[in-house]
C-alpha cells in the first residue's frame, strides 16, 4: 500500500466546504434585499417628473404620455402572470438576478431614447424586469428577515415600494430643476445601481429549496392560498383604491400642475408623488399600533377625505389644498396597503408566498395601469380637469365602500 502524504490528505468535509460557494450572512442579505426592492420602485417613479421634459422635447400628446406610463404596468403585469411563482420552484436568487440585469438594460434604453417610441420600449423592458422581480423579491425580503422579526419583513415589503416611489419622484424632480442633463444623471446612476445590485445578489443566500414544476409554473395563472382567500377578497377595494390613486398621481399630476395650477417646476412635479408616497411610507408606523382591520378602515377613510380635499383644490385652484389633500390621502395610501400585506403574508406557507405576492401585485397593477390609461384617452374629449375630477370621484366612492366592508368585519368580530 503506497504511503500517504499528510499535506495531500483532504477530508471529505474539507472538500464539501470548498465546493460550497461563499454566501453573504443572512443579517447582511436582509437589508440588501430590502434596498434592492426599494431601488426598483425608485426607478418606477423616476420617469414621472421627466414625462413633461420628454413631452416638451418630442411634442407628443397627453394620451401618448399616459400610454408611456401605463405600458410599464401592463408589461409588469404580463411578466408577473408568467413568472410570478417561478422563484417558488427555482429559487429567489436566479429570478432576482435576471430581473436586475434586465432593469440595468432598461435604464440604458432610457438613455438611448430619442422619441416616444424609444421611451415606450424602455418602459416595457422596465415593466418586465419589475414584474419578474416583484413576487420573488418581496418573498425573499420576508424570508431573509430574522426569525423573530418576520413581521418586520412584511412591513418592509409594503413600505419599501412607497418609500422608493417618493424618493424617486422627488430626487428626479430636483434633477430636472437643477441639472443641465437630468436624463443622463438619473438613468446613468440607476443603471450603475442595478448593475451593482446584480453583482451583490450573486452572493446572496438562497431562501427556498428548489422543487419540480418550474415550466408548469410559467403558464399564466393567479393562485391565492386557501387560508388567505377570504382576507384577500375583503381587501380588494383597498388594493384598487390605493394603486389607482398612485396611477392618477404618477400619470396626470405633472400635467395638472402645468395646465390647472399654471406651475412648470420639476421639484413641484416630484413633490406631487413624493408627498403621496412619502406619507404612505410613514403611515404604517402611525397606524401600526391598531389591531386589524382598524388600520385598513382608517386608511380607506383617510383616502376618502384626501380625495374630497383634492376635488376641492381642483375646484378652487388652490395648490396648498391640493398638497394637504395629497398628504391626507397618502396616509391611507400606505397605511391601508401595509396593513393588508401584513395580514396576508403570514397566511401563506413559504412555497406559496411567491404566488401570493404575485396575486397581490396583479390586482395592484391592474388598478395602477388601466384606470390611468383610460383617463389618458378621456383627456382629449372631456378635458384634463373633468377627467381628473371624475377619476377622483369614482375612487372616493370605492374608498367609502371599502370602509364599510372592513367595518362590517370589525362589527361581526365584536359580536
Amino acid at each position: 500500500m503506497p504511503p500517504t502524504c499528510p499535506d495531500l490528505a483532504v477530508s471529505t468535509s474539507d472538500l464539501a466546504a470548498r465546493a460550497k460557494p461563499w454566501r453573504l450572512p443572512a443579517r447582511a442579505a436582509f437589508p440588501l434585499l430590502a434596498a434592492v426592492l426599494f431601488a426598483f420602485f425608485f426607478a418606477a417613479a423616476a420617469p414621472s417628473p421627466l414625462f413633461v421634459v420628454f413631452q416638451h422635447a418630442w411634442h407628443f400628446s397627453s394620451s401618448l404620455l399616459t400610454v408611456a406610463f401605463a405600458i410599464y404596468a401592463i408589461a409588469l403585469l404580463i411578466s408577473l402572470l408568467v413568472a410570478g411563482s417561478l422563484s417558488d420552484h427555482i429559487g429567489r436568487r436566479p429570478v432576482v438576478l435576471a430581473a436586475l440585469v434586465l432593469q440595468a438594460v432598461a435604464m440604458g434604453l432610457f438613455l438611448l431614447a430619442h422619441g416616444i417610441g424609444g421611451l415606450i420600449v424602455a418602459r416595457v423592458v422596465q415593466g418586465v424586469a419589475t414584474g419578474i422581480a416583484s413576487g420573488a423579491l418581496s418573498a425573499a425580503v420576508v424570508e431573509a428577515a430574522p426569525a423573530s422579526r418576520k413581521r418586520l419583513g412584511a412591513l418592509i415589503t409594503s413600505v419599501s415600494p412607497l418609500a422608493g416611489l417618493a424618493l424617486g419622484a422627488l430626487l428626479t424632480g430636483v434633477a430636472v430643476k437643477f441639472s443641465a442633463q437630468p436624463v443622463m444623471l438619473v438613468f446613468g446612476v440607476l443603471a450603475a445601481v442595478f448593475a451593482l445590485g446584480a453583482a451583490v445578489v450573486l452572493w446572496m443566500p438562497e431562501t427556498v429549496t428548489p422543487r419540480a414544476g418550474a415550466l408548469a409554473s410559467l403558464v399564466p395563472r393567479v393562485s391565492i392560498p386557501v387560508r388567505a382567500r377570504a382576507e384577500f377578497m375583503r381587501g380588494l377595494p383597498v388594493f384598487v383604491v390605493v394603486w389607482a390613486l398612485g396611477g392618477l398621481y404618477l400619470s396626470l399630476a405633472p400635467s395638472l400642475m402645468l395646465h390647472v395650477f399654471g406651475i412648470d417646476n420639476g421639484v413641484v412635479n416630484g413633490l406631487t408623488v413624493a408627498v403621496l408616497s412619502g406619507m404612505g411610507a410613514i403611515a404604517p408606523t402611525l397606524l401600526g399600533r391598531f389591531a386589524a382591520p382598524r388600520p385598513a378602515i382608517l386608511g380607506m377613510a383617510s383616502i376618502a377625505v384626501g380625495l374630497g380635499l383634492l376635488l376641492a383644490s381642483l375646484a378652487t385652484r388652490s395648490l396648498a389644498l391640493f398638497f394637504v389633500g395629497t398628504a391626507v390621502a397618502g396616509i391611507g395610501f400606505g397605511g391601508a396597503f401595509s396593513a393588508l400585506v401584513q395580514t396576508l403574508a403570514p397566511l401563506a406557507q413559504s412555497h406559496e408566498r411567491g404566488e401570493l405576492f404575485a396575486a397581490i401585485f396583479v390586482v395592484s397593477y391592474l388598478a395602477f395601469s388601466l384606470p390611468a390609461m383610460l383617463a389618458g384617452f378621456l383627456v382629449a374629449p372631456l378635458g384634463l380637469l373633468n377627467t381628473t375630477e371624475g377619476y377622483a370621484a369614482v375612487l372616493l366612492l370605492i374608498a367609502a365602500f371599502g370602509v364599510w366592508s372592513q367595518w362590517s368585519v370589525l362589527r361581526r368580530g365584536a359580536h
